[in-house]
């Protein structure tokens, strides 16, 4: 178990394979489970898209999400796993210096286990991004 990872929590990594960087191969932990919904760069409010670049749009996106762990008793260190759907993959390569600075500062050194999707198209209107997490609590 590293400083980054929560007591509740097991880092998976088969042996022999390098440690991932900025995620985990995989989570293991025991506890009340957070499921959060796909969230976008909008204001959650007005319900407009914040900014038009990817990587405000990930900050918004991430600042969503855990808004809503905190809603459920969570934070950022109880994120287990996050799945990113974006829209342009070529833009999320762009901007990953700023979303692995943005990602950091939010986290605080934590690294769930990741996946990173295109997709055609997303629902809202203008959305570059969408990032849905699993969080566990520990009991």
């Amino acid at each position: 178990m590293t400083p980054d990872v929560p007591a509740h929590h097991t880092l998976l990594r088969p042996e022999g394979w390098p440690r991932p960087r900025g995620y985990a191969n995989g989570v293991a932990a025991r506890g009340r489970v957070l499921f959060v919904s796909g969230q976008v760069g909008w204001d959650p409010v007005t319900e407009r898209m914040v900014e038009t670049d990817f990587a405000g749009q990930t900050r918004q996106a991430l600042e969503n999400v855990l808004a809503v762990l905190r809603a459920g008793g969570a934070g950022p260190g109880h994120v287990t796993r996050l799945t990113w759907f974006v829209a342009d993959l070529d833009a999320y390569r762009a901007a990953r210096p700023v979303i692995g600075t943005t990602f950091r500062s939010l986290f605080a050194g934590h690294y769930p286990a990741m996946a990173v999707v295109q997709v055609a198209a997303l629902l809202d209107p203008g959305a570059l991004v969408e990032i849905e997490a699993t969080a566990v609590v520990p009991d």
